[in-house]
């Protein structure tokens, strides 16, 4: 059915237009996201005295670099995310295996999003560098969130289309 298949380029879409807009206010406002790298890996705003603070990275070059990271891999969350709804527009009428086979771009955008904001934000940054326990710096609710819009997506894009009507 088209209606299903534009429904689905759809979504891809806003999901890519979510990720270039993170993207773009990274770099437009690039020290106040910076601040919170910094802070996150510093792990300066954990509980006084908890045991992982071996962990913490003080750093500036390490902050650049995972920032960059960060930002680098919003990016291409965004330019796989955009080919994938275009590849997908393009085919809204071919047969079935055609457009299922186009959604390869699109599950490559959401895995990388999927890595950054599960593994980067709530894994790494969460968990590894206590992220949890600041009540400055969590960005662990907007991270899930994010995470969960991606499987969400990610579960309905996956399922087969059929040939349209």
């Amino acid at each position: 059915m088209v209606f299903i298949r534009l429904t689905k380029v759809m979504l891809i879409a806003a999901l890519a237009a979510y990720a270039l807009i993170v993207t773009y206010d990274n770099i437009v406002d690039y020290e106040s996201n910076y601040e919170f790298v910094k802070h996150v890996l510093s792990m300066d705003t954990t509980f006084t005295g908890n045991a992982l603070m071996g962990r913490a990275i003080t750093n500036p070059r390490v902050w650049t670099v995972v920032y960059g990271s960060i930002i680098a891999v919003e990016g291409l969350t965004a330019l796989l995310l955009a080919i994938g709804a275009l590849q997908l527009l393009i085919r809204i009428t071919a047969p079935a295996m055609l457009f299922n086979n186009a959604k390869v771009w699109a599950l490559a955008g959401m895995a990388a999003g999927f890595g950054l904001w599960f593994f980067g934000f709530l894994v790494v940054a969460g968990e590894y560098f206590a992220m949890w326990q600041s009540t400055a710096w969590n960005g662990q609710e907007a991270a899930f969130r994010t995470t969960m819009v991606i499987l969400g997506v990610l579960v309905f894009i996956s399922l087969p289309d059929s040939d349209p009507a």
